[in-house]
């Protein structure tokens, strides 16, 4: 295998430290562990450590105050299992194959799990897996099918499929400690692999919760109606908000009553409510349904249903992010009681953004900032010297290199992304770090009907090209149009800035040996 060698193997693993004065070795230092916690359609905005209009996730925050938080961390392809398939493998989607949630994700290939376990570690994946496929190269694991449910979920293990009575979010944090507690081997190191469900649609928050939230008044978005001028993509999805469609009542808004069909409904009522258990029922029922009785009577129409609808979600996504915020609670609390914080590096991410009402939105999909994006913060043990913020651009295919580093592993020379390492070691910043970002999304047609897309991202600006079944260019000033309202391409001012992106854009896609740039040459 060629392979290019971790720089920072010494500092990070630890040798046998030379002779002191006294002719005495020190005892070598600890491999670093590594918990990996990833959620699903987590965004920045609704986390309070980047903003905190809306909630408050005082757990998540303890990561980002004992350490580091990214401001410019990005995915390559913002949508679930494409951007599981790039952490593991440390490759953009057209590298790895899984360019889309449809196919089925090669576990023979070579991912980050496999090359942990030759460097001697013990790998364990809990929770939400969304590859299609059998998981591949770890020592445990336990898996929900596909999407996986709220309550009474399934979870395959390779002993088999059996169904678990609780809440979802609770019960991977207990595989997980289990694991941790009982099912390691406590001489060697390890990397967890810690996925939840949450915050994924429909956004169904544990009962405990159920009454949280429901006094706040969220902030509506400044471009919450925004008409999509110049920018022919955004004006044909579906995935508003305001559209009966697209957002749906029953199923999403929980706003089931008898005789009222939904294009979801029948889902929502065979599905997700129907594995509620009776206690469980009855704390639903009494919660939702004054609410059900007041929206059927108000018969809400225009702007007021869409600002009605808006409020729910938020409501609702807010309580599933409380009880995420509540469970990585359990897992600091859990290796500060044991005494593993010194010898363990957490990290804290998710598979995407998401649209909190930005351009009247729920879901991702889009380059646009709010789903192109992706918290990260890291628990750093007292040997790395980084605290606060890290403004560098980073992506999620650098996570698999980043833990190969901390590893001691040498990193294979066709990973993709690069090592975070160099980031956390000191104040000052490589020289050479990456001045830009590569995104390409391919699921279209397809739910939500985002067309298919690549573009390139640097500090400042933004170049978007949408194709296939239409051929759009846009470009954005982050600097002045941080909400990306105003497509600039063509526009009179910008034709050097244009040229530049597009000659790194084809860098890009040379470099990453993406082939779409044979049928559209730059």
């Amino acid at each position: 295998m060629d392979v290019k060698k971790s720089s920072l193997l010494i500092p990070i693993v630890g040798v046998a430290a030379l002779a002191s004065c006294s002719g005495k070795a020190q005892q070598v230092t600890k491999p670093l562990n590594i918990v990996y916690i990833m959620t699903d359609d987590h965004t920045r905005q609704m986390m309070s450590c980047y903003d905190d209009r809306h909630i408050s996730t005082p757990n998540l925050d303890r990561i980002a105050n004992n350490g580091v938080r990214f401001t410019n961390a990005y995915v390559a392809n913002s949508i679930s299992a494409p951007s599981r398939a790039c952490l593991l493998t440390g490759k953009h989607s057209h590298k790895n194959g899984k360019i889309d949630n449809i196919a089925s994700f090669d576990g023979t290939q070579q991912t980050v799990q496999q090359l942990l376990r030759e460097a001697g570690y013990q790998t364990a994946m809990v929770g939400k897996w969304h590859l299609d496929s059998e998981p591949t190269n770890f020592d445990h694991w336990i898996i929900l099918p596909g999407q996986g449910h709220y309550y009474q979920p399934d979870f395959i293990t390779s002993e088999g499929r059996k169904k678990f009575k609780g809440y979802a979010t609770n019960l991977i944090t207990d595989f997980g400690l289990d694991w941790l507690e009982n099912g390691r081997d406590k001489d060697k190191p390890f990397c967890l692999f810690l996925h939840h469900k949450a915050a994924h649609r429909n956004w169904m928050a544990d009962t405990t919760h159920l009454k949280d939230y429901e006094d706040k008044i969220f902030e509506l978005p400044p471009n919450f109606y925004d008409n999509y001028f110049g920018r022919q993509a955004a004006s044909i999805q579906e995935m508003s908000i305001a559209s009966d469609h697209d957002m749906d009542v029953v199923s999403d808004l929980k706003m089931l009553r008898p005789g009222v069909q939904t294009r979801l409904s029948n889902s929502y009522i065979n599905g997700e409510y129907a594995r509620l258990d009776s206690a469980q029922k009855t704390a639903w029922d009494a919660h939702y349904q004054p609410i059900i009785d007041e929206f059927y009577s108000s018969n809400l129409q225009g702007r007021e249903l869409a600002e009605w609808k808006y409020q729910r979600y938020m409501r609702d996504y807010a309580k599933t992010i409380k009880s995420l915020d509540e469970n990585v609670g359990r897992v600091l609390d859990y290796l500060e009681k044991n005494g593993m914080m010194e010898n363990t590096i957490i990290i804290y991410t998710s598979d995407q953004g998401f649209y909190m009402g930005e351009h009247g939105w729920f879901d991702k999909r889009f380059m646009y900032e709010e789903s192109f994006s992706t918290p990260l913060v890291m628990w750093l043990p007292k040997q790395f010297k980084k605290r606060g913020d890290i403004t560098q651009l980073v992506q999620n295919i650098d996570f698999a290199p980043t833990m190969l580093e901390i590893a001691g592993a040498k990193i294979p020379s066709d990973m993709q992304g690069v090592s975070l390492l160099p980031l956390l070691k000191t104040e000052k910043a490589p020289a050479n770090w990456r001045k830009s970002l590569y995104y390409h999304y391919y699921e279209y047609p397809g739910e939500h009907a985002v067309r298919r897309h690549y573009g390139v991202k640097t500090e400042r600006y933004k170049l978007i090209h949408f194709y296939d079944d239409i051929d759009e260019w846009e470009l954005f000033d982050l600097q002045t149009d941080p909400m990306e309202m105003n497509n600039m391409y063509g526009e009179t001012g910008y034709e050097k800035i244009t040229n530049e992106l597009r000659a790194e854009l084809k860098r890009l896609q040379e470099q990453y040996d993406d082939l779409i740039r044979e049928k559209f040459p730059l």
